[in-house]
């Protein structure tokens, strides 16, 4: 969105229009819906900015619930937007340390500074790009102790602050369309930057899942959180925003709550053993957190092969850490012998989990000419070193076995 259309949005008119439109829903002829509102008098680029809010706002929904159909959104802003429920655990934090008064550096859209706010903190959400501000400050009007400021996080004063919250533009400048930064050094504001204020004050940082982690600093808490099974920050923690004796944990949220597995440093990994009856996938979060060995021993199981995140045993055991399957049949990953399975099973619809071989699962999925009613799983891998593939089924829990 740009300031123009941003300037006639913000109108009595263009909030009416705005909430028109929402209340419609999703116009199944879009030529024809703008075409109405055009002849009925609205500007051109009034429509264009309320229809396009009135698709943010739906796109919006899974993150902010019931927040969506209130707030504003550039794609770019909604794209890097913290999940309300995960924006919670993180005001918990500042709440429960007694950190008040909160500098969000880097805000978009509000979503963190809203969980702050909604807890009674005092916070300023700032943002370096006007349009992205300005949202902001729409979003986080109707909390009284909220405001939102156009700024460099680099040219605020933090001194009259107590703690600061900092998610870096992660993408390239601009509204939609934008791309994802790779190399942490283009961040805005820079890593040497937060990392500085982190030294100095209680500093919460939000970065990619992915990131490096050679650059995170030994004093920080580092947690990755996952929400429904995808893997969606890396959390940095600091001075008394970091729990006493944590240094990696995984956070795990999905429709059965919040359940965490935390460490002081990456867990050892357990010893290679054969093969079992079950096999789990471990969250995305705990593999990012190297927790992989606590995960095995907590659950009795044991890693495939050295390297491979899947871990096995014989026992059942259920964990919202993992994904079980049971094993069905053993085979060796040849593509010729994997053809005829399919083929003798009339496998029409098939699954294909990779970890430790080189291929492409889709393609090779192609290749394997899946065709008739039955289903199945496979799971691609390496066993004691040795290329395999697994024939498996989800395992609901013990009482399965």
């Amino acid at each position: 969105m740009e300031r123009a259309e941003l300037v006639l949005l913000l109108t009595p008119t263009g909030l009416a229009l705005l909430d028109e439109v929402s209340a419609q829903g999703e116009a199944t002829d879009l030529v024809a819906t703008v075409s109405a509102l055009r002849k009925a008098g609205h500007d051109p680029q009034l429509v264009s900015a309320a229809l396009t809010q009135s698709r943010l706002r739906r796109h919006a929904r899974p993150k902010f619930g019931g927040f969506a159909d209130r707030m504003l959104f550039t794609q770019a802003g909604l794209e890097q937007a913290t999940r309300l429920k995960v924006a919670a655990l993180h005001a918990g934090r500042f709440a429960r340390a007694g950190l008040t008064r909160v500098a969000d550096l880097g805000c978009g859209i509000g979503g963190d500074a809203m969980a702050l706010a909604a807890l009674d903190l005092q916070v300023t959400a700032v943002d370096a790009d006007e349009v992205t501000a300005t949202m902001a400050a729409y979003n986080l009007a109707p909390f009284h102790t909220a405001t939102a400021r156009h700024a460099r996080a680099e040219d605020v004063d933090l001194s009259e602050f107590d703690a600061v919250y900092f998610d870096p533009a992660r993408r390239t400048a601009g509204h939609q369309n934008t791309a994802r930064l790779t190399r942490p050094e283009d961040y805005t504001p820079s890593l040497d930057f937060v990392f500085d204020t982190a030294s100095r004050m209680p500093t919460g940082v939000k970065l990619g899942p992915g990131i490096d982690r050679d650059i995170i600093p030994d004093a920080a808490e580092a947690q990755w959180v996952s929400v429904d099974g995808s893997v969606v920050e890396l959390g940095l923690w600091f001075g008394g925003l970091a729990r006493d004796g944590i240094r990696r944990s995984a956070l795990v949220l999905g429709r059965e709550g919040s359940h965490e597995l935390s460490a002081a440093s990456d867990a050892e990994d357990e010893p290679v053993r054969e093969l079992g009856q079950y096999l789990y996938e471990p969250d995305g979060a705990v593999i990012r957190a190297r927790l992989i060995g606590d995960l095995a021993r907590q659950i009795g199981a044991a890693p495939l092969s050295d390297g491979i995140a899947y871990l096995s045993g014989d026992e059942l055991t259920a964990t919202p850490f993992a994904t079980a399957f049971r094993v069905i049949e053993r085979m060796p990953l040849d593509e010729k012998a994997l053809r005829r399975w399919v083929k003798q099973n009339e496998i029409g619809t098939l699954e294909i989990k990779k970890r430790g071989v080189d291929l492409d699962p889709a393609a090779f999925r192609k290749r394997l000419n899946p065709r008739g009613a039955s289903s199945a799983t496979l799971v691609l891998t390496r066993v004691d070193g040795r290329h395999t593939a697994l024939v498996v089924e989800r395992a609901g829990g013990a009482s399965d076995d």
